[in-house]
């Protein structure tokens, strides 16, 4: 078990062969069949691994997606925006550090400005990134600015990232107690992100907002999808997604559950889905893409994710929203080194009660790195009884074809 007191001694032997070091490298133990589906067809990954954060040094990212087209992985969808981007200014800076790390990979580099560069990538050996904001705040209150994100290749975009925005309110917001949805500025973002071609994605924000955003599309832009890129289902877990902090507290309390008891809960998890949030947006056409990241799963996996598990999360979701509705993301973030005094250090952007750093102390380190588990995840849905005709549509079709819709 990777404990928290060692992160920043591990994190400081990562080397080329190795990546992201939390994520066990579950490579070699898949099948050489399974590992050349894999190299064979289109695999898209999610992560978040924000400059001085997920990374300090242009090498990380290099060595990072190095490994990852080794193994076969098409490309990824890349977060600039998040809580360091609080303005425009801050995500132009992101933009140009993350665009020269990842120009500085041996890879061939291909940045997405249309569905079809994904199939271009994988034909010419390049490395396909497209680019991605978990917030809304760079618009600094202005939807005209929703244009220049779409200039800076922004393809993806949350109205929220866990806290409550001017666009409405986010998933930690929602467990403190805010019960507010989608505001009149979040209307104005989502029509010009539907003029402008960018896809609506929907993780982190809280079921009264997610719910909002959903019927205005269905009214307004009627047949326009949107996606959950990266939330896992709570009901694979029997876990609760919408409690605020005193009904967990309270709910504890009934069940005589105290810390220390496995069973014991700091926070509902609440960065998963309802069921009737991943059927809704099945409903309009769209996906719900899971995340393998461990300390979403606070109590389930206190080591690091196998690529069973992350294969069982896969089929906790099929069984809910459908084979044309789930896709895979694992919300990587290259280190947790970084991220553990990050969240310590901002702690009004995880009010959470501590359910986080819990996590990670409990041994949730490792990051999921979509190269050292893709293969074991095949054989895994291989065994499962899942098709490749499945598996095309998991790890990857079914986001090409919501991007086909949704890009102009």
């Amino acid at each position: 078990m990777h404990k928290l007191l060692l992160a920043t001694t591990i994190a400081s032997l990562s080397t080329a062969a190795t990546a992201s070091v939390e994520t066990k490298d579950w490579h070699e133990f898949a099948s050489k069949d399974a590992q050349k589906y894999v190299a064979d067809n289109i695999v898209l990954d999610f992560y978040a691994s924000p400059s001085g954060t997920g990374f300090t040094k242009d090498s990380e990212v290099a060595n990072y997606i190095d490994l990852a087209h080794e193994r076969g992985i098409t490309g990824a969808s890349v977060t600039l925006g998040a809580p360091h981007t609080p303005n425009l200014v801050a995500f132009k800076s992101e933009y140009g550090k993350w665009t020269k790390a990842s120009s500085s990979a041996k890879t061939p580099i291909r940045y997405v400005k249309t569905v079809d560069d994904f199939q271009k990538a994988h034909d010419n050996g390049e490395y396909a990134i497209m680019w991605a904001s978990q917030t809304t705040m760079p618009l600094e209150g202005d939807a005209a600015n929703v244009a220049v994100m779409a200039e800076y290749g922004v393809k993806t975009m949350q109205l929220t990232y866990n806290e409550t925005e001017l666009t409405g309110s986010g998933v930690i917001s929602m467990i403190n107690g805010d019960t507010s949805g989608l505001t009149d500025f979040g209307k104005e973002v989502l029509d010009e992100m539907v003029e402008h071609g960018i896809t609506v994605d929907l993780s982190h924000t809280s079921h009264y907002t997610t719910q909002g955003i959903t019927n205005y599309m269905q009214k307004h832009h009627k047949g326009v999808p949107v996606i959950y890129s990266h939330s896992p289902i709570a009901s694979t877990y029997g876990c609760e997604p919408h409690e605020t902090l005193s009904e967990t507290e309270k709910r504890m309390a009934k069940k005589n559950l105290k810390k220390g008891d496995p069973d014991f809960r700091l926070a509902a998890c609440y960065r998963l889905l309802s069921d009737e949030q991943a059927k809704t947006v099945a409903d309009m056409g769209g996906v719900i893409a899971v995340t393998a990241t461990e300390w979403m799963m606070d109590g389930v996996w206190p080591e690091d994710i196998t690529p069973k598990q992350f294969a069982k999360m896969i089929d906790g979701a099929v069984k809910v929203a459908g084979i044309d509705h789930v896709g895979i993301a694992t919300d990587d973030m290259m280190t947790t080194a970084k991220v553990v005094p990050f969240t310590i250090a901002n702690p009004d952007k995880y009010a959470d009660n501590g359910y986080m750093v819990n996590a990670f102390n409990k041994g949730s380190t490792g990051c999921a790195e979509l190269s050292k588990h893709i293969a074991g995840v095949v054989d895994s849905l291989w065994a499962m009884g899942y098709s490749n005709a499945d598996l095309a549509k998991l790890f990857g079709g079914n986001l090409l074809r919501v991007y086909e819709e949704t890009w102009k």
